[in-house]
């Protein structure tokens, strides 16, 4: 794919994004983003609506949320699963706001995702997926799920290696509560822009070679990639899919390490 060579992550803003405070704030941080998806998406010759924005509410309070929502939103991504779930039942009087669990899951937390989330964005072993699959057939319902990838071979971050996605795949027919859907990665946390551009492409070159071979039921339409500090190359790599959280919200007090545990880098953000 063709881009432009001055495109650079901006991954020096962040936690350092104003907090929003009101729903003129998330409504004019809203409209500065989706600027900035319609802008990325015309370098990249797409339609900009291919691609869906998921607001990622992490550690945001309540209040925080139904601003939020004031403001338009219709989705939340929640990396904790149990936040999420405190949110969710403290939110049941918003009927259509949904629900994305984008953070790694243990196995006994599966029938929390099962009663609530709409979308899990991690999924990265059959131990998950039975579990899911197991609770959802309980619950009477069915989710729709992302296959976590790890593109940039950081031990610190979660996802299966490219190498064993296929198999993986051809696995999952046997849940048939899971909805699949796509691939998500986490890029490198990096300012050089073509280290964080290659997890990108390393994560559509895979699913373009899956769709060759992927089972009739597996969805693969869909990649989850990009956050706040580089979404812009993510969707001139294909992303259909953009989590954003601190450019919407606004900062957060807690380092990336809390999310991504036993990352330590230099590249770490800034508080």
């Amino acid at each position: 794919m063709s881009v432009p060579p001055d495109i650079q992550t901006v991954h020096d803003k962040h936690g350092r994004y104003p907090e929003a405070t009101s729903v003129e704030d998330f409504t004019q941080n809203l409209a500065e983003v989706k600027a900035r998806i319609e802008a990325a998406c015309l370098r990249a010759g797409r339609d900009p609506a291919t691609v869906r924005l998921l607001p990622v509410s992490k550690t945001k309070p309540e209040t925080s949320l139904r601003q939020a929502y004031a403001a338009g939103c219709r989705m939340l991504g929640e990396n904790k699963v149990q936040e999420a779930q405190w949110k969710w039942q403290a939110m049941q009087d918003l009927s259509d706001l949904q629900w994305s669990v984008i953070g790694h899951l243990q196995t006994n937390k599966a029938k929390l995702v099962a009663r609530f989330a709409s979308e899990f964005q991690a999924l990265d072993s059959l131990r998950v997926a039975e579990a899911l699959d197991r609770r959802l057939q309980i619950e009477g319902r069915s989710l729709d799920v992302f296959v976590q990838v790890n593109t940039s071979g950081e031990a610190s971050k979660y996802g299966l290696s490219p190498e064993d996605v296929p198999a993986f795949i051809q696995a999952l027919p046997a849940f048939t509560a899971l909805r699949v859907r796509g691939l998500m990665t986490l890029a490198l946390f990096s300012s050089e822009a073509e280290r964080v551009r290659q997890c990108f492409v390393r994560l559509r070159n895979l699913r373009d070679r899956l769709r060759q071979s992927a089972p009739a039921a597996i969805g693969l339409d869909e990649l989850s990639m990009g956050m706040s500090g580089d979404f812009e190359i993510a969707i001139e790599e294909g992303a259909t899919v953009v989590r954003v959280g601190q450019a919407i919200f606004g900062a957060r007090p807690l380092k990336n390490s809390h999310f991504w545990p036993g990352e330590t880098s230099a590249e770490e953000p800034p508080l």
